[in-house]
This record gives C-alpha cells, structure tokens and sequence, in this order.
C-alpha cells in the first residue's frame, strides 16, 4: 500500500504546481481512502501525516529521510516550556 500512497502524493502534489483542481480532489479522497482503510497496518507515523494532511511530510517519509520538520502539533518543537 505505501507505493500506492507514494505515488498518490506525488501525483497530488503535481496536480497542486499545475494547478489542477480534478487531479487534487481525486488524489486528496485516494490519500483520505488510504488513511482509513490501512490504520491498522501503516506506520502510525504515515497515518498521522496522512490524517492531518501533511503531504509533504508523508512524502519525505515514504522517502526514508530522517529529519522530517516537527509541525506545531507535536514534538519538541511543537511544544512550550513551562
């Protein structure tokens, strides 16, 4: 499933730069469709990007990079000190 998703996201994201309205709903409901269906089996670190949309995110890590940036909804970067 995660070669069907890698290809989903770029698929989007190119459909994003080309401003392609048809493509981005298409891709968007196969990615939401993917979340849905592969809970249970993806990377709970996949389904957390895919949840809530950080397709980029998703992409870099399907592409095995390392240092992914930690958004505002979590991880050290995300949180304050009190």
């Amino acid at each position: 499933m995660e070669a069907e998703i890698k290809a989903a996201l770029v698929a989007l994201l190119d459909g994003i730069k080309a401003a392609d309205g048809r493509v981005i709903a298409a891709e968007m409901a196969r990615l939401d469709d993917f979340a849905e269906r592969g809970c249970a089996g993806l990377h709970p670190q996949l389904v957390h990007f895919l949840e809530r949309r950080s397709y980029a995110k998703a992409l870099m890590f399907l592409g095995g990079e390392q240092d992914i940036p930690v958004g505002v909804c979590g991880g050290r970067a995300g949180r304050t000190e009190n």
